[in-house]
């Protein structure tokens, strides 16, 4: 019974979209006492089996807007549930705070100071690669995580700090999956995770969570990958910016690609294509998601033309991209480079792919990056079909070892 009761609770918050921090706001103001007698972590503990509501299960029921019996009711195992971000959360919570009220008294300046420092290593993954960058991104993360956990602050500025820990954790994510540790993304993707959640955002939730699904897919987790991409998707708000919206179905796409599903990943990139270029509301996107723009997503549904066999309209796509990108971004560039490789060498123009592989090879020597580095390999791999062609065999012969 204890189970289904944390099933019911956990799966009729997230149909509202609340965190379990906002539940545990609900269910005191329903039960009409002032203060905090039950937070998040109690919820939690709830919605896992761990403990009985007991005495809160109608205050429970009142703030959750239904009678006390449908949260006891057994579930139908012919209604499985959908997975949502919580299932993504960490198993232990890492950002339990162990102040006590006579730690450090930081204020919000502390919060822009990170803020600051989170932006520039996020400027530097621009043109630095994850190997470059993987120590002092750690280095700030824990450093971040420790002065959220033993500080003092005030609501508001507690808030502020886990979002800057949410957006850190998206950067350094991404930077430790570059560097190829993919274990440690993944908890860094986790930990961020729960930092969103807990900050009741969820735009930025929803790009932690595409940030790890596109990690699945890139490693051989492909059906993970769609199932949580999905998620990132379904748990966003249905206001949510258009660029965090066209982030998410992208990361749909991408997801759907690697699986061989070939009609949703289309769809999903027109409808991002759609939110992207559609938007009349004025809502403003955040500052993280600079980067994501109508050349982003070309370059994405180029890649996508690419993996589902299609040459002929991920060549021009690529070229037309390629041709006005800023060359100090010498990682994606090569990582670009690498697919217009590919759609050349299936379009049957492999003197053409061995030139441009060339590019790729040359430019990925000075990268400190495991995308860029499995890249040329598949590059490689590719063009050995057309090992009896001099300009590839030449370009073989010379870097088979990469």
């Amino acid at each position: 019974m204890t189970s289904d009761i944390g099933a019911h609770i956990r799966h009729l918050r997230e149909e509202l979209g609340w965190s379990q921090a906002r539940l545990a706001r609900e269910t005191c103001r329903a039960a009409g006492i002032s203060g905090d007698p039950i937070g998040r972590q109690e919820i939690s503990r709830y919605e896992n089996g761990k403990r009985t509501p007991r005495e809160w299960l109608p205050f429970i029921a009142a703030a959750l807007g239904v009678p006390q019996n449908a949260l006891t009711a057994p579930r139908r195992p012919s209604e499985p549930q959908l997975p949502t971000l919580a299932d993504y959360l960490p198993a232990q919570d890492p950002l339990t705070p162990l102040h006590t009220g006579s730690g450090r008294r930081i204020g919000m300046r502390t919060v822009q100071d990170l803020q600051q420092r989170v932006h520039a290593l996020r400027l530097a993954d621009d043109v630095l690669a994850g190997g470059d960058l993987i120590r002092p991104a750690l280095r700030e993360l824990r450093s971040a995580v420790r002065l959220y956990r033993q500080a003092s602050h005030t609501e508001e500025v507690g808030r502020a700090l886990l979002i800057q820990i949410g957006e850190l954790a998206q950067i350094a994510g991404w930077i430790a999956g570059d560097a190829g540790q993919y274990g440690e993304a993944e908890r860094i993707y986790r930990l961020g995770l729960s930092a969103a959640r807990q900050a009741e955002d969820p735009t930025l939730a929803g790009n932690l969570a595409g940030s790890l699904a596109y990690q699945f897919s890139n490693t051989g987790r492909e059906a993970e990958g769609v199932t949580l991409a999905r998620a990132a998707l379904t748990g966003a708000e249905r206001d949510a910016p258009p660029k965090a919206r066209a982030l998410y179905l992208d990361r749909v796409a991408w997801a759907h690609t690697k699986a061989g599903d070939a009609q949703p990943a289309m769809r999903a990139l027109a409808e991002a294509s759609e939110a992207l270029a559609g938007d009349t509301s004025g809502t403003e996107s955040p500052a993280y998601l600079y980067w994501v723009d109508t050349g982003e997503l070309r370059v994405m549904e180029s890649r996508v033309y690419t993996e589902l066999h299609r040459p002929l309209r991920a060549v021009p796509m690529l070229r037309d991209v390629l041709g006005g990108y800023d060359a100090t971004h010498t990682r994606e560039m090569a990582l670009y480079l690498s697919w217009l490789a590919v759609a050349l060498a299936a379009a049957n123009e492999p003197e053409e792919a061995a030139a441009v592989a060339e590019r790729v090879i040359t430019i990925a020597a000075d990268v400190a990056s495991r995308r860029t580095a499995h890249r040329v390999r598949v590059v490689l791999d590719r063009l050995g079909e057309f090992s009896d062609v001099p300009q590839v065999a030449a370009l073989l012969d010379a870097h088979r070892a990469a």
